[in-house]
């Protein structure tokens, strides 16, 4: 009897062993768990909360390695610090008013990625560099494009400006932001002087995104945000330059100071220049008097 029925214990003891190797209710659990939505924003590195920041981890870290931060290029912030100046004064004469022009955030995106992510409704202004023979994007966003017709029109201060959704943009607020466009236009162009000599004329005026594609959709650009503050109003302006359009003054952007570039050293060179030409012309005049000293009274006549 006791052969039939085996040791007492025994299948228990099996049981126990089986479960301690598969690890349990614990090993089940985790073979069954179930990753949440925040744990694969984390993995795949899409997390909102750190979108604004520049470290990148996860899948989005590897997809984004191919893109050159533009701290790698040291001269474009000191370039776009130098807009802003610009900025604040010329925009103080354009509206008569107070304006303050902050750099809010410097950043390398994917075209694509951008375009999809321009809030609607917007006016994008298409540029062109004619030294660099590429394209550049300039975006107003709807805040900026009513306070910009709200102060150009003599609206109240104090008031906030009135914002109509549902209706396309009428010619005299086009216009009025192709005005301010031109402005910050000049003012790049007043930027990019002392690296090089640049030329950005406005293309056209968008609103659909659509039709401002100036770089396919994978292609790495270098993303400006601008705040513009007018008092109790004021918006937003973001400019966008495709890594194409960088390329061919890349060398001089990739500069860690000011000394090691074309800047400082142009009036050095120049005045080296003078100073050679004026060397030049006394040796001349010298050997022009030692001619006429060995001639002698004769060679006066």
């Amino acid at each position: 009897m006791a052969d039939e029925t085996g040791p007492p214990g025994s299948d228990e003891d099996l049981a126990a062993a089986l479960n301690a190797v598969s690890g349990g209710e614990g090993g089940e659990a985790s073979v069954e768990r179930i990753l949440n939505q925040d744990e694969i924003d984390s993995l795949l590195g899409f997390d909102l909360a750190d979108d604004e920041s520049n470290e990148r981890t996860g899948i989005r870290a590897i997809i984004n390695s191919a893109l050159v931060s533009y701290e790698r290029l040291p001269m474009l912030e000191i370039v776009f610090d130098r807009l802003v100046r610009l900025m604040t004064t010329s925009l103080r004469n354009f509206t008569s008013d107070n304006v303050e022009v902050s750099l809010d955030n410097i950043s390398s995106i994917r075209f694509g990625d951008y375009l999809n992510s321009i809030p609607l409704p917007a006016i994008l202004a298409v540029f062109r560099a004619e030294e660099l023979d590429n394209y550049g994007l300039l975006t107003v966003d709807s805040n900026l494009i009513y306070s910009i017709v709200d102060v150009l029109l003599g609206g109240r201060r104090g008031t906030a400006a009135m914002r109509i959704e549902g209706r396309p943009y009428t010619t005299i607020e086009r216009v009025l932001v192709q005005r301010m466009v031109e402005v910050v236009l000049a003012d790049a162009k007043s930027a990019f002087d002392p690296l090089t000599s640049v030329h950005f004329n406005l293309d056209r005026l968008e609103t659909n995104p659509r039709f401002a594609a100036i770089a396919r959709p994978a292609n790495a650009a270098i993303l400006v945000k601008l705040r513009i503050d007018m008092e109790d109003r004021g918006g937003r302006v973001e400019l966008l330059l495709p890594y194409a359009t960088l390329e061919p003054i890349r060398k001089m952007l990739l500069q860690q100071f000011m000394g090691t570039g074309k800047w400082p050293l142009q009036p050095v060179v120049q005045r080296l220049q003078h100073g050679l030409a004026a060397d030049a012309q006394l040796q001349l005049v010298r050997h022009q008097r030692g001619e006429l000293a060995r001639c002698g009274p004769a060679g006066v006549q």
